[in-house]
């Protein structure tokens, strides 16, 4: 038996068969899902995985069904294969029909795009519970970016197969995928020729939108005038990310509505501005959250190195119960997403998790992970940054702020009881050193910790650790220089960033 291997979930699952499942998959065969008797549909690009010379195109189907039935999926299957078929051999044709595969006629550069807005269609008419699978060496850039957005807003069971190296696009949550000659190899047992003759399937022209159940009409059709002018004047050759016009502030929902909501702070994206009293960000987070129907319990952790953070700030926001994570600059995104872990697996959805950093807003890389399990289960999940990302993130969000406008909310609504002394109430939040993994539950005891030997030695050590790589070397000078400047670089377009539905002043069309 072969022994194959898949990274899912930053883990490598051994297979004793030709089958490569998840992690999640595994977790799954344990129990009864009502995906694994929902219907599955197959999109199969026949450019990238073609069916080897000699290989009896009739065996692909059951090939395919047994394949599912391994991992305990017995639902209908449903196969469309996609290819220049003006190519493919008529014998072919009548194999994969007689079995029931719909055949669709795309031209080559045309397969990609017209695979993606079909499965898209067939989504939107076929809620779940629901498998999907694709079987090209094309699941990546803009079609793994949409798909991965479309997937954590409506989840389905997605299974790939390719015919090369599985690429290194980790940011879709695959429940398997297989190679695709292995695949073929299942032992589907002899082909069942589908019920109504042999051209029982549907043959679909793309391009002209033309189907037929007889090969005969079919082939006629791609070799006439009419067919010919429709590819070449109107080709669809370019994919169509549907979820770029999404909206970016959605309502709760009746079960997120009183979840809890876990806020992630990065102080060096979105630092508390000068002459702000820091008492005002836990009420303005929260409030901002009842304005759009969220009032579950709200924690907040900050992150950053706290040595560098004003006392008075510490000792105001603690007051408010918000928790602090003192982590060096050039790791402390890294920090963030393992709270990230932390809290989720401590905390099963129905639940928030809210992001306030430039960097995992913008940054398809850092926010890989947190895409990953927004796709696994039902969080929701909010963004808040200091200038607009110029791109939009891979993240589907609940809703989006500037970090200016989000603490400006409650400039009216807090702490009329406050005297003007401005007095500070004892700490109630926790303060956590993640380089030395150690706790303190006062100001006082951070503050020693963070000034003592053990600490400022385990500081040294992981500096001169980290120098000691060439590539994070380049990863520690660029924090310092984000450090010095400022992160995103301070463009006029980010220093004065405009907040939503406001049109900046050169843009404006008034008249005299």
């Amino acid at each position: 038996m072969a022994i194959s291997l898949v990274y899912i979930k930053e883990t490598l699952v051994l297979r004793r068969d030709r089958g490569l499942v998840s992690e999640i998959m595994l977790e799954r065969m344990s129990g009864n899902d009502a995906a694994e008797t929902a219907k599955i549909h197959v999109w199969w690009d026949m450019n990238d995985c073609r069916i080897p010379e000699g290989y009896d195109a009739r065996r692909v189907r059951p090939s395919i069904e047994k394949a599912f039935e391994k991992l305990g999926y017995t639902g209908p299957v449903s196969i469309t294969a996609f290819a220049d078929q003006k190519e493919t051999p008529c014998h072919v044709l009548r194999g994969l029909s007689s079995t029931g595969v719909a055949v669709a006629h795309t031209k080559s550069e045309s397969t990609r795009s017209v695979m993606y807005r079909d499965m898209v269609e067939w989504r939107g008419q076929n809620p779940p519970p629901a498998t999907i699978m694709i079987i090209s060496d094309q699941v990546e850039g803009d079609f793994s970016w949409d798909l991965a957005r479309l997937q954590q807003r409506t989840s389905y069971d997605l299974f790939t197969a390719y015919s090369m190296n599985l690429r290194s696009d980790l940011i879709l949550v695959r429940y398997g995928n297989w190679r695709w000659e292995e695949l073929l190899e299942e032992d589907g047992g002899e082909p069942l020729v589908a019920a109504g003759g042999l051209s029982s399937a549907m043959f679909y022209c793309k391009t002209c939108n033309f189907d037929c159940q007889s090969l005969k009409k079919f082939t006629k059709h791609l070799s006439s005038y009419k067919h010919g002018m429709e590819e070449a004047i109107d080709p669809p050759d370019t994919l169509i990310c549907v979820t770029k016009t999404w909206a970016r502030n959605y309502p709760a929902t009746p079960e997120h509505a009183t979840a809890k909501i876990h806020v992630l702070w990065d102080m060096n994206d979105c630092p508390i501005p000068e002459g702000y009293d820091a008492r005002r960000v836990r009420p303005s987070i929260e409030r901002a959250f009842k304005e759009i129907g969220y009032s579950g319990s709200v924690s907040i952790t900050a992150f950053a190195d706290q040595k560098q953070t004003p006392i008075h700030h510490l000792l105001a926001l603690s007051s408010t119960g918000v928790d602090f994570s003192h982590t060096l600059s050039w790791v402390h995104y890294s920090r963030m997403i393992t709270e990230f872990e932390k809290w989720t697996k401590n905390n099963p959805a129905p639940a928030s998790i809210m992001i306030i950093s430039d960097e995992v807003a913008s940054s398809k890389y850092r926010s890989t992970l947190i895409c990953r399990k927004l796709q696994e289960s039902n969080y929701k999940c909010f963004l808040a940054y200091s200038a607009r990302p110029f791109e939009m993130p891979v993240l589907v969000t609940s809703a989006e702020w500037l970090w200016e406008s989000l603490l400006a909310e409650t400039k009216r609504h807090i702490f009329h009881k406050c005297s003007e002394s401005e007095r500070v109430v004892a700490s109630t939040g926790m303060f956590c050193c993640t380089l030395c993994l150690c706790d303190c539950k006062t100001l006082d005891d951070f503050n020693k910790h963070l000034a003592s030997e053990d600490h400022t030695e385990e500081e040294n050590r992981m500096t001169s650790h980290s120098q000691s790589f060439p590539g994070r070397r380049r990863q520690f000078k660029i924090s310092n220089y984000y450090d010095e400047v400022g992160y995103p670089p301070k463009t006029k377009r980010m220093r004065k960033a405009p907040r939503k539905g406001f049109v900046p002043r050169p843009l404006r069309f008034t008249r005299r």
